[in-house]
C-alpha cells in the first residue's frame, strides 16, 4: 500500500471518528451538580422569622459531602420552618437526589412532622418570602419516613398555595399520596422527578414510578374554585395576600428548588439536575437531542 493510500485512509478514519464523536456528544446527558459538596455558596437560606440568608442556629450545614438539616443548637423548634433555595430557577428538567432521616425529631415540632421533609418545586424565590412565612408558594415533593408501623408513602405532592390536576380535574387536597413503598429507619432513599414546565410532573422512588399529576397552579390558598376562603394565612403570608389571590388559576411553569427543614433531621446528597431547556437547532454547537423546550437565544455557532 502506498503512502498516499495510507494518508487517505487516515483522513477517512479521522472524519468518521469526528462525526461519531459529534453524534455521541449531542445525545450525552450533561447533568449538573446543584451541590458542590463543600459549601452552600449556590444556595439562599430563608427561615421563618429571620432575614434572608440568616442561617439560624446553623440549621443547614455541609458535612461529609451532604447537606444536613440539623438541630444540634436548638432547644425547641418554635415554628422555625426553613428552606434552602438553589440560586437558579428552572422550568423543564429532571431532578435526582438521595435523602435519609436521622435521629429523633426536635422538641416542639408537631407530630405530623416526624420524619417529614420535602423538596419544593416551581417555588417562589427566597427573596420574595415574607419575614414570617413558613412555606413558599410552590409544589412540594414531600419526603416521608416510616414510623415502624403501618404504611407511610413518600414522594407525595403537597400544595402550599397551589393545586394540581389529577385525571383532568383540579384537586385541592393539600397532600396527595403516591403509590410508593414505606421506608423505615435511617436508610437512604433515591428520588427522581421529571418536571415538564406547567404541563406535568412525575415522581419516582428507587426507580419505581409512584405519582404523576398535571397543570401545577396557583390557587391563592383557596379550598376550591368557588371558595372565598384562603389558607395562606396558615403559611404566614399576610403582606402579599392580595397578590397571591390575584394569581389564582395561574399555571406554574417554572420556579426555584428548595430543600425543607421541618423539625426532623434529614440529609440530602447527590443532588443533580438535567436541564431540558436549551438550543434545539441541530446546526448549533450546543445542540442537544434531549432538549424539550427551545431557547434560541442560547444557541452558539
Amino acid at each position: 500500500m502506498s503512502n498516499k493510500h495510507i494518508i487517505f485512509i487516515g483522513i477517512i478514519i479521522s472524519i468518521v471518528a469526528c462525526n461519531q464523536k459529534t453524534k455521541n456528544n449531542i445525545h450525552t446527558e450533561e447533568w449538573i451538580s446543584l451541590f458542590n459538596g463543600t459549601d452552600l455558596n449556590d444556595w439562599d437560606i430563608k427561615i421563618s422569622g429571620y432575614e434572608l440568608n440568616h442561617n439560624y442556629k446553623e440549621t443547614f450545614i455541609v458535612q461529609d459531602s451532604m447537606i444536613r438539616v440539623q438541630y444540634d443548637n436548638y432547644e425547641t423548634f418554635d415554628n422555625s420552618f426553613g428552606h434552602l433555595y438553589y440560586k437558579t430557577p428552572f422550568s423543564y428538567y429532571k431532578l435526582s437526589f438521595d435523602y435519609r432521616f436521622t435521629g429523633e425529631q426536635l422538641q416542639g415540632g408537631v407530630h405530623w412532622n416526624i420524619r417529614n421533609s420535602g423538596v419544593m418545586l416551581h417555588s417562589q424565590s427566597a427573596m420574595s418570602n415574607e419575614l414570617n412565612q413558613d412555606f413558599p408558594v410552590s409544589i412540594e415533593l414531600q419526603t416521608l419516613g416510616g414510623l415502624n408501623k403501618g404504611k407511610r408513602t413518600t414522594a407525595n405532592v403537597c400544595t402550599p398555595g397551589t393545586a394540581v390536576e389529577i385525571d383532568g380535574i383540579v384537586d385541592y387536597t393539600h397532600c396527595i399520596n403516591s403509590s410508593s413503598k414505606t421506608y423505615h429507619g435511617d436508610q437512604w432513599v433515591h428520588i427522581d422527578a421529571i418536571i415538564m414546565g406547567g404541563e406535568y410532573m412525575e415522581f419516582k422512588v428507587n426507580g419505581d414510578m409512584v405519582l404523576r399529576f398535571e397543570k401545577p397552579q396557583i390557587t391563592g390558598g383557596k379550598y376550591s374554585a368557588e371558595s372565598k376562603e384562603t389558607n395562606l394565612g396558615n403559611f404566614g403570608i399576610e403582606r402579599d395576600l392580595d397578590y397571591w389571590l390575584s394569581k389564582a388559576g395561574t399555571i406554574l411553569t417554572d420556579g426555584y428548588i428548595a430543600l425543607q427543614a421541618e423539625s426532623h433531621p434529614i440529609d440530602f446528597k447527590n443532588i443533580k439536575l438535567l436541564n431540558l431547556c436549551g438550543c434545539m437547532d441541530p446546526k448549533a454547537t450546543n445542540y442537544k437531542s434531549y432538549y424539550i423546550k427551545n431557547l434560541p437565544k442560547t444557541c452558539t455557532y
